[in-house]
């Protein structure tokens, strides 16, 4: 393979040429946002040295995408929310001229048709070389656990907690950056917040939602609270944080 790591704003041109290669990785809902929606799209625009694609020139094919936006972190558990808050603090934090001390990690997307290959360690190993670059002491993520979906009723403070018999998390996810030397830091209950009409998330989950109520819905990480009468539906998902230590 020739695959190769580039930021985005060293190759914008693959970059851009990824957003049509790499498709299939999020469940429809998990592309809303109301916050991560509103902040997107200046990943490109304003963070774009911290973006990353990996891109197999030979195949002239994308195989992943990872995005990461440099935030300031106090260094404690107690400051560490939910990926809606680093978002929206690291866009302000920009925006204000502040300086960030700590580089956050907010999605890996491989496609389907690449995933279980190791391409994941090497997505995070460019994280953690971003970070370094930048000067930084902590690569943070805040993982959405792989398995989680099987459990929604779980609360995430016990299924961040479950291991395995040799003592690594039973999450594959979560275990994956274990083994890269990642310290488990804080589960977020609240951390992705989702809002929509009773259209708009029947749409996204391809489930009639008949009732108000609190549904369980295909690759959904928690229950949904429906409530027809006001025509909104609402989703928290939770989050694992980890750190990564650099240097």
């Amino acid at each position: 393979m020739s695959a190769q790591l580039f930021t985005a704003a060293e190759r914008p041109d693959l970059w851009e040429r990824a957003y049509e290669q790499i498709v299939g990785v999020w469940p429809k809902y998990n592309e809303q946002g109301d916050v991560l929606g509103q902040h997107w799209s200046r990943l490109d625009q304003d963070f774009a040295d911290t973006q990353l694609v990996l891109y197999d020139e030979e195949a002239d094919t994308a195989l992943a995408h990872g995005h990461t936006i440099p935030c300031r972190w106090d260094g404690t558990v107690e400051g560490l929310r939910g990926i809606d808050d680093v978002m929206s603090g690291a866009v302000r934090l920009f925006d204000e001229g502040g300086e960030p001390n700590t580089l956050s990690a907010l999605a890996i997307e491989i496609p389907p048709a690449h995933q279980g290959g190791g391409l994941a360690r090497t997505m995070i190993g460019g994280m953690r070389d971003i970070a370094a670059r930048r000067g930084f002491g902590s690569l943070i993520a805040p993982l959405r656990p792989t398995w989680k979906e099987r459990y929604p009723l779980t609360p995430i403070e016990r299924y961040a907690a479950w291991t395995r018999e040799d003592g690594l998390p039973f999450d594959p996810w979560i275990r994956l950056h274990v083994r890269l030397g990642a310290e488990l830091l804080a589960p977020v209950p609240r951390s992705l917040h989702i809002t929509g009409t009773v259209a708009e998330w029947e749409e996204w989950v391809e489930l009639p939602l008949p009732e108000s109520g609190t549904y369980v819905f295909p690759r959904g990480l928690a229950p949904l609270e429906v409530d027809r009468e006001a025509d909104l539906c609402e989703y928290w998902e939770p989050n694992v944080w980890v750190r990564h230590r650099i240097g």
